[in-house]
């Protein structure tokens, strides 16, 4: 499935490899970025089961020493992983990177934004996930901390506040264009809504964003592929 968003890069470029799983929160944040940058087609998707420790075997281990999900792959073996990371190499095929910046202070915002969205609200749903709750189950979680994971989860809250105060006053994360600041509180928001962790009723303008961006095309054609992965593995 293609984004509407934008053309294929190039009907013969390289295939792309992305080692993922269909509803995880930070493969979530590169397929979006593959179908803002039309590149849905252009991609083959190997599965890692997060469920089952796939991703912390030594067969995936060696893929990627810190055994996290995405990691994409190119035809000459070269491997990157780290959302950010990805997302600014997908968007700059183009020559036209409208997710990462194209002027040093869209650059310098659109990092520090994608940053603080990680540190103040997605990492901190996941440590939430990974403590306080059950998480991937007794043979992924092998050390949990319950303590922790609930400061966590009241940091991701906290963290929910700031975004819906910067968007108080713009329609996107970074000023008036959608960016991967913007795919990575999405993120943050398929975590929370995951794990249950409710979005404040007064954070009504993040609630708002959050509704239009389920109208971008790249949010349904994600949403579209982990319906599908949802029924291939039911």
């Amino acid at each position: 499935m293609t984004s509407s968003l934008a053309p294929q890069i190039e009907t013969n470029a390289a295939r792309l490899k992305i080692y993922d799983w269909f509803d995880g929160p930070y493969p979530a944040r590169v397929r979006i970025a593959l179908a803002e940058k039309g590149l849905m087609a252009n991609t083959d998707f190997v599965s890692v089961n997060l469920w089952t420790g796939e991703h912390k075997q030594p067969e995936f281990l060696a893929i990627n020493y810190s055994g996290t999900l995405p990691v994409l792959e190119l035809d000459d073996g070269t491997r990157i992983a780290e959302c950010t990371a990805i997302t600014q190499y997908l968007d700059s095929l183009d020559g036209n990177p409208t997710l990462s910046g194209t002027t040093a202070l869209e650059k310098g915002l659109i990092h520090m934004m994608t940053k603080r969205a990680e540190i103040e609200f997605l990492d901190a749903v996941s440590v939430y996930f990974h403590h306080a709750t059950p998480g991937l189950g007794p043979k992924v979680e092998l050390y949990q901390n319950p303590e922790w994971g609930t400061k966590m989860g009241e940091k991701a809250i906290r963290g929910m506040r700031y975004f819906d105060s910067v968007l108080r006053g713009q329609p996107f994360i970074v000023g008036d264009s959608f960016s991967m600041a913007d795919i990575t509180v999405l993120g943050g928001m398929i975590f929370a809504s995951l794990v249950k962790l409710p979005v404040p009723d007064d954070c009504v303008a993040l609630r708002e964003w959050h509704r239009r961006m389920q109208e971008r095309p790249s949010v349904q054609a994600w949403r579209a592929l982990v319906e599908q992965g949802a029924a291939q593995t039911a």
